[in-house]
């Protein structure tokens, strides 16, 4: 699923993880700030510093400061990244249908049913 996914995005310029960042971004009802990031994707406040970097180069985002806080900077969607969403969702679909292919649509209804059930299931860790 991650090399389908990787091959569909290259185009794109973008790698899964900054994929991830950007669709993580738009969850938030306000820009994020970096710790809120890093803790979303459950990854070091570094890493998130890497990824912000590679999309702020590209367009995608940018760093604003908080209006209350100017200690604080947080990240946000430009136009060029909200073109970006609309060209990963359509990566992401075309990803998913070239895993899905060998199926048929029987099969696709059971592990749609399955992945459903495991979604809903309790965490038992």
């Amino acid at each position: 699923m991650h090399r389908a996914q990787k091959r569909h995005l290259e185009p794109l310029g973008l790698t899964p993880a900054q994929s991830r960042l950007l669709r993580t971004v738009t969850h938030f009802p306000e820009p994020p700030r970096m710790a809120d990031l890093a803790q979303r994707l459950e990854v070091v406040p570094r890493a998130v510093t890497t990824l912000v970097d590679a999309l702020e180069a590209n367009g995608s985002v940018r760093r604003v400061p908080d209006p209350v806080n100017r200690r604080v900077v947080r990240i946000e969607l430009t136009d060029e990244g909200r073109g970006a969403l609309k060209a990963l969702r359509a990566a992401r679909r075309a990803a998913a249908e070239d895993i899905l292919a060998p199926l048929t649509a029987d099969q696709r209804k059971v592990l749609g049913e399955l992945l459903a059930d495991l979604v809903g299931a309790p965490d038992t860790r």
